[in-house]
């Protein structure tokens, strides 16, 4: 509206000089058409600023690399109006998805259509903690508990193995089956964590206590990026994973160990880990895929997609599609536009929306299903 009413007042301004001003221009001192051209255009540059700032620092529909070149470009004489009415734009598309949401919330605000039989278990991928201030599933697990559902998480390490990170989710469904009286729970795991729930299920015996486990680009046959950074000399890479084991124990984790873990998500290591790692006939299985269109659909993977479409195929950045498929598969997602979903879009990192995929709703339709299912 700010940057709408800027516009207009600019508009206002030359209807004045062209057809107001010139009768009255005899009875004006010598000095007052400069000095009210440049409170004019004080004014109308801080209101176009102001609204412009505004679009820029919240609006959802801007992702970095855009904001940076906005930013580069506001100050270019008429290439601004135009940036200008695309962010108008911008903001317009913003608030009318806002209202279709807030309208979808209202339609269902008696359903709990995300009220499941059993609770739902969020496990992370490697590389992010469960921090109290920074949620890693974004914006998600407050619009499924504002649905009904009951949400807790797996508080396993960053960069701990499968075999240490299972036990902490181990521990973490005992506590839930305390907590609420539930015998099982519903997983919901993104990325390694697919592998970590695996692993909890089969080999720690947890499989009468998981209801269904639903894997999102989980890397179930690994990355070939990972065979990429293991021809990378062993002191370099070793060097490589004592930083990040240091900087992340200073954030929580107890006995991180980024190299071996890092080495779990490799082909090999996960040829032999399905092998070694049967599915329990007790739990429902269930995965999904994401996909990027091209290198720009997510700037911070632009290089491990390209290199992956290089030697496998279509990926989300860091996983194949054939390699996130485990069970029953719900299909490969992706948006109608050019961008894609990638590895990190489809956990709402960024906290950004996306024309053409509606990330939050989608994990509402997921967790309904389940409801739907009987779990």
């Amino acid at each position: 509206m700010a940057l709408r009413g800027g516009l207009l007042l600019l508009l206002m301004q030359a209807v004045f000089y062209l057809w107001v001003l010139p009768p009255l221009s005899g009875g004006l001192p010598g000095w007052g058409v400069p000095a009210d051209l440049a409170a004019a255009f004080l004014l109308v540059a801080l209101v176009i600023l102001g609204g412009a700032l505004r679009i820029l620092f919240t609006c959802r529909r801007l992702g970095i690399v855009k904001r940076v070149l906005l930013v580069l470009n506001l100050w270019i004489p008429v290439v601004n109006l135009f940036l200008m009415l695309w962010l108008c734009r911008a903001a317009r598309d913003e608030y009318d998805h806002e209202c279709y949401r807030e309208e979808a919330r209202r339609v269902r605000a008696e359903r709990d259509v995300c009220r499941t039989k059993y609770p739902l278990l969020l496990v992370h991928g490697v590389g992010f903690r469960d921090l109290k201030y920074f949620n890693y599933w974004g914006r998600i697990p407050r619009e499924l508990q504002r649905n009904g559902a009951a949400v807790y998480y797996g508080h396993q390490q960053a960069w701990g193995t499968i075999e240490d990170n299972a036990e902490a989710i181990r521990a973490k469904i005992l506590e839930i089956q305390t907590e609420t009286g539930c015998e099982k729970v519903n997983i919901i795991a993104h990325s390694k964590g697919g592998l970590d729930a695996r692993y909890l299920i089969t080999r720690l015996g947890m499989g009468e206590a998981v209801a269904s486990l639903t894997t999102i680009s989980t890397p179930h046959r690994g990355s070939e990026l990972l065979d990429l950074l293991g021809k990378l000399p062993d002191g370099l890479y070793h060097k490589i994973c004592g930083m990040v084991d240091a900087a992340f124990r200073k954030v929580g984790d107890r006995a991180p160990d980024a190299c071996t873990a890092s080495r779990q998500l490799a082909p090999a290591f996960a040829e032999a880990f399905n092998a070694e790692t049967p599915d329990d006939p007790r739990v429902s299985y269930r995965s999904w895929a994401t996909v990027m269109k091209n290198p720009l659909s997510d700037p911070l993977l632009s290089i491990p997609y390209f290199l992956l479409r290089c030697v496998r195929g279509p990926n989300d950045g860091l996983v194949c599609i054939d390699s996130a498929k485990w069970g029953m598969f719900g299909g490969v997602l992706s948006s109608r536009r050019r961008r894609g979903i990638s590895h990190g879009d489809i956990i709402d990192l960024k906290r950004e929306d996306y024309r053409g995929f509606d990330v939050i709703e989608w994990y509402v339709g997921l967790v309904s299903r389940l409801r739907d299912d009987g779990f």
